[in-house]
């Protein structure tokens, strides 16, 4: 599968379920070749995404193995691969234990569940899947028994860390949320808002402090400095030179989610596009 350097990632919270096809075709047109898909979605519902796109590589980011079967989630994986071969990547992780009780012990849960898909009829292939990982066993685990990692939240640190643990030969796809917006305070205060959720989880906070960032950058809504790296903002090309870091640092890929637009990130991803051709 051919991801490319760059993707785009957002939700149907973002861009509303119906309006899926077309925000595949603006993607694909705007250049990027890679589409994921977050919020814990089901397998089946990014078939609107691949139906609005002629050659768009559509991943999960991530389904969640707790709400999921893992003979339904390969069962889902082979009925689209049959009406789009070579386009679908099943990302798959644990989530976050705030978010359900049934959270206990997620690198044997994850094992378990990678078994369960590989004892289906009709297993999902090593090469089409891809894990969420942060901390060391789950990166290890993810190089093991799938493409590679898919970090979230995440600082260049950790994807540096992320491709020294997976090895040369994975791949580490990672996510940066950004704001195109050239205002610092009202930037700020946006990505603020975004980072909000995720500075009170567990998994992501404890990655942040692991690699290049303290407590005191945490507490209280996110430091600026810490805001500023993880959430990057100001102008297209600002962005682009941020996700380049990442790419320095050993991602094979970035996938852009930016912030602040209602409904598709039109602008957002046509000016991010430009500005990554842009070889300045």
């Amino acid at each position: 599968m051919d991801f490319g350097e760059w993707g785009v990632w957002t939700s149907f919270r973002q861009i509303g379920e119906d309006e899926a096809g077309e925000a595949a075709a603006v993607a694909e047109a705007a250049g990027f070749p890679s589409f994921w898909l977050g919020g814990s979605p089901r397998l089946a519902q990014v078939r609107r995404l691949l139906e609005g796109s002629t050659k768009l590589v559509v991943g999960t980011s991530i389904v969640n193995i707790w709400g999921y079967d893992p003979a339904d989630l390969a069962r889902e994986f082979h009925e689209l691969e049959a009406d789009f071969p070579g386009r679908v990547c099943v990302g798959i992780g644990v989530g976050h234990p705030e978010a359900t009780s049934d959270y206990k012990r997620p690198l044997t849960a994850v094992e378990k569940f990678l078994d369960g898909v590989d004892g289906a009829a009709t297993p999902i292939p090593v090469e089409r899947r891809i894990l969420a990982a942060l901390a060391p066993k789950m990166l290890a685990t993810s190089a093991r028994r799938s493409l590679g990692t898919i970090p979230y939240f995440s600082s260049v640190d950790h994807t540096r860390f992320a491709r020294q643990t997976v090895g040369p030969d994975k791949l580490v796809i990672c996510e940066l949320a950004c704001v195109i917006d050239e205002d610092v305070e009202r930037a700020r205060a946006l990505a603020r808002s975004y980072a909000q959720l995720y500075l009170g989880l567990r998994n992501y906070t404890n990655a942040l402090i692991e690699h290049g960032f303290t407590a005191v950058d945490i507490a209280d809504g996110g430091s600026d400095r810490l805001i500023d790296h993880v959430i990057p903002h100001g102008s297209a090309a600002e962005i682009a030179a941020a996700a380049r870091e990442h790419r320095d640092a050993g991602a094979d890929q970035v996938c852009f989610q930016p912030l602040g637009a209602k409904g598709i990130p039109a602008a957002d991803w046509r000016a991010l596009a430009a500005a990554l051709a842009d070889p300045a």
